[in-house]
């Protein structure tokens, strides 16, 4: 299967900074991320929800959308914590899956919204429908390192 190709977090009103590794606490989300300390923009509709610890998203579905738009959005700048590579995320909606040792459950597609559309390019959000990427529950503690591959 695929691999993790980047990790981005952000805190409360910054730019999203890549990481090498990261730690996920299950049930909670990405130590350092906004939404781990309940700061971001739907962390109070999201309040113990699991939708909030972590999304990914495809660097081909990036890549697409900035070829397709003649853009040039770089991964961080759609505000997803995963970049990942040769994964099908739609696939994982209500599979459990692996990340090395850490496991996971896809929950939804993490839909583009109005507001993501309006800070980081118009097009995003009818282009990027069902391709935006996953929500998914952390189960497992631990650390997520760039370059480490997904199971089922």
């Amino acid at each position: 299967m695929g691999k993790i190709l980047k990790i981005f977090i952000a805190a409360k009103g910054k730019p999203p900074t890549q990481k090498i590794n990261v730690d996920v606490i299950a049930n909670r989300g990405i130590v350092g991320d906004r939404y781990y300390s309940g700061e971001g923009t739907f962390s109070t509709k999201l309040k113990g929800n699991p939708k909030s610890e972590i999304t990914f998203i495809a660097c081909e579905e990036i890549d697409k959308f900035n070829a397709s738009q003649e853009a040039n959005l770089s991964y961080g700048e759609l505000r997803r914590n995963i970049i990942t590579q040769a994964v099908d995320l739609n696939a994982l909606v209500g599979k459990r899956f692996k990340i090395g040792d850490i496991e996971f459950e896809g929950i939804e597609t993490c839909e583009p919204c109005a507001h993501l559309a309006s800070t980081v390019h118009p097009k995003v959000l009818p282009h990027l429908v069902n391709r935006a990427g996953l929500r998914a529950a952390i189960l497992s503690s631990g650390e997520l390192k760039t370059g480490t591959e997904f199971s089922l």
